[in-house]
């Protein structure tokens, strides 16, 4: 983990990654937070993601994920009081589930809004500009960093889209957690929704933009770094 400087606050249950000389707290959760610049991220929130299916497929999945996501989204931003929120794309299933959230959702967004800064990343499911509050970016640099839906070439980025996965065994059991990715180059986040897959670190799109010495950081009950190698004992 050479390329990575990392620090594990045991008594907080985060860890914090440097990156170009910015301290970013990687939260149980799957938020990021950097504290020098009051600034909170998340990726891929997925709002609306049952009414999508049931619009496409008709299945029907409890319809109560756009609750639970916003309800731990409010605690990270209640904690933490940023100045700033970023989401970075795919903050909607698709532009028809953002614009068919109900009246309470958006009152609900628009309390969350209040007295920040906030900024909805454009993402592949959602390309548009939606009448939610906040201001539409295709990517917003802050200091060093650049904030982006999916990662690039471009050094310095925090980035979403992938929503990594490990899966760890853990006395005999199997047990899947989304994670934090992050070398030397960029960070990519876990999907914050609650509806949401995810790719396992072993997947050959993510080993080829990470680096040999990245490391994944698991969320759950704490966050807890691991050297992505773990990979090569998962099949």
């Amino acid at each position: 983990m050479s390329g990575v400087k990392l620090a594990n606050e045991r008594s907080m249950n985060t860890c914090t990654v440097s990156l170009r000389g910015a301290n970013l707290v990687a939260r149980p959760s799957g938020a990021l937070y950097w504290p020098d610049q009051r600034l909170l991220c998340v990726s891929d929130l997925h709002l609306g993601k049952s009414e999508r299916i049931a619009r496409r497929s008709g299945a029907m999945l409890p319809p109560y994920e756009t609750q639970d996501t916003l309800e731990r989204f409010e605690f990270e931003i209640n904690y933490l009081q940023p100045q700033i929120v970023v989401c970075l794309g795919d903050s909607f299933d698709d532009l028809r589930a953002g614009f068919a959230l109900a009246a309470p959702v958006r009152n609900w967004l628009a309390r969350l809004q209040e007295g920040r800064d906030w900024v909805w990343i454009e993402g592949n499911h959602d390309p548009a500009p939606l009448d939610l509050g906040g201001r539409t970016l295709a990517a917003m640099h802050v200091g060093p960093l650049v904030f982006r839906h999916m990662a690039s070439a471009e050094t310095s980025e925090i980035s979403g889209h992938y929503h990594p996965k490990a899966v760890l065994n853990l006395g005999g059991r199997r047990v899947s957690r989304p994670c934090f990715l992050a070398d030397q180059n960029r960070i990519i986040l876990p999907a914050f929704g609650t509806y949401t897959g995810g790719l396992h670190v072993s997947d050959p799109a993510l080993r080829a933009i990470l680096a040999p010495d990245a490391v994944a950081i698991l969320t759950g009950t704490q966050a807890h770094a691991v050297p992505m190698v773990s990979r090569r004992t998962a099949r």
